[in-house]
């Protein structure tokens, strides 16, 4: 944020449980939540810095209320704007108390008591993205603050970096550089451009983030850690020592060609992607904008397939019930949510373009993934009129050309005994199956 706004072990350091050192804190749970992708809401996207706490205790009774906690969503997370923007009181930031009448640790208290965990939201600079006191040099207060108010995730933010924080290069990525052919990077075009092979958890931005890290592993409760980075410092290559998951691009926003944009940069990423280490590909737009009902399938599938953090991002009293149930789709969840298979589903066969093109107008359109319970396969239409699609089991990996149980994942219809499947999908829209057992 803001653009608009300007099978691991302890010894891996993937979560926020760690201590320096590899020593456990005390309240910490041997089976730490990161394993997984984080599901829930985020006010940012519905309210930017319109908040109060009735905002907070409406989103949380409405997820109880239509069962997405049921389904799994579990944390309502303060975004930008909760501080005084005055500046610290006695070294702390102070809560804004007209906003939050009982305070934080008041808001805690009710969302836990609603069986629900809270999150909070700060920036490694010196003021957030919305101009609110930030945490850069202030780490250790911070994170004993938020422990002691009850927090549970901390989503960490990369706006404000003073000179001498800056990195002496950048990362070919293209939120953040001038790309070339293909995705690539030149010189010619990006002279603070890295050298090869230039090891960037060795970079100003990495100890940035780890000073965080850092401090939240001293305190006797588990917060997990999630780096608001943008795609930024390479941090593919660090984030899973430092948290359990990284913004992999810039800000989303509420239309397709955003939402194809990060699903092309992704596509290229997916091999950072496993339990306790998850590129986050931004809060979810299902509710917002212009999309069309096909495009906010193709979002949610695409984002479930990924192992993206899953965190709703619009007024659920006003979610209409076709969302919801995309929301609560329990084929998708199930996907993201696998505890025995950590790996995404990846592009097999890019369709319109050739495999391995980096386009943002039509990325890769065919996706799968091993799961417990199958092999998910989705079919996207990046085309504006409807096309015939078909998925042949000899093309995707693990499978081969064998006979194979396939139900539909957006109406649970058992489909078959199956060699292949073909479907007329609608523009922007995206089939979805789970290829079971052999028949």
């Amino acid at each position: 944020m803001k653009q608009q706004i300007m099978a691991n072990s302890w010894s891996k350091l993937l979560w926020l449980g760690y201590v320096a050192g590899g020593a456990q804190a005390t309240n910490v749970p041997r089976d730490p939540s990161g394993k997984l992708p984080t599901l829930g809401w985020n006010s940012w996207n519905a309210y930017h810095c319109d908040i109060n706490e009735q905002h907070f205790l409406d989103a949380a009774k409405a997820m109880v209320d239509t069962g997405l906690r049921d389904a799994g969503y579990n944390y309502v997370n303060i975004d930008d704007c909760w501080s005084e923007k005055t500046g610290r009181v006695n070294g702390h930031m102070a809560v804004n108390v007209t906003r939050f009448p009982d305070g934080l640790d008041g808001l805690s208290k009710k969302i836990h008591d609603m069986k629900l965990k809270f999150g909070i939201y700060s920036t490694a600079g010196t003021l957030t993205c919305a101009g609110y006191p930030a945490s850069l040099e202030y780490e250790d207060v911070d994170a004993a603050d938020f422990a002691k108010w009850g927090v549970d995730y901390l989503k960490y933010d990369n706006c404000n970096v003073p000179s001498n924080w800056q990195d002496q290069y950048i990362f070919c990525e293209e939120d953040g550089a001038k790309i070339g052919f293909n995705g690539t990077c030149s010189r010619d075009q990006n002279p603070k451009l890295a050298p090869d092979g230039y090891d960037w958890s060795k970079s100003k931005s990495a100890e940035r983030f780890n000073r965080m890290r850092d401090a939240l592993s001293k305190q006797d409760r588990e917060i997990l850690y999630n780096l608001c980075i943008w795609g930024t410092a390479d941090v593919f290559s660090w984030g899973k020592n430092t948290a359990i998951s990284w913004r992999m691009s810039g800000d989303i926003s509420p239309n397709w060609g955003s939402v194809m944009h990060i699903l092309n940069m992704n596509s290229f990423k997916m091999n950072t992607v496993d339990f306790y280490a998850h590129n986050d590909a931004d809060m979810l737009e299902v509710g917002n904008g212009d999309l069309t009902p096909a495009e906010t399938r193709s979002h949610f599938a695409l984002w479930a397939a990924m192992k993206s953090p899953l965190l709703i991002g619009t007024d659920l009293q006003k979610l209409s019930a076709d969302n919801l149930k995309i929301l609560k789709n329990k084929y998708l969840l199930a996907f993201n949510q696998d505890d025995r298979f950590g790996k995404p589903a990846t592009p097999y066969k890019w369709g319109v373009n050739p495999n391995w093109t980096y386009n943002s107008t039509n990325p890769a359109e065919f996706w799968a993934g091993q799961s417990k319970n199958g092999h998910l396969v989705l079919m996207l239409n990046t085309l504006g009129g409807t096309v015939k699609k078909t998925a042949k089991w000899s093309e995707i990996p693990g499978l081969g050309g064998r006979k194979y149980r396939v139900t539909d994942v957006w109406s649970g219809k058992d489909l078959g005994c199956l060699k292949e499947y073909s479907a007329d999908v609608a523009a922007h829209d995206t089939a979805a199956i789970l290829v079971g057992r052999r028949c």
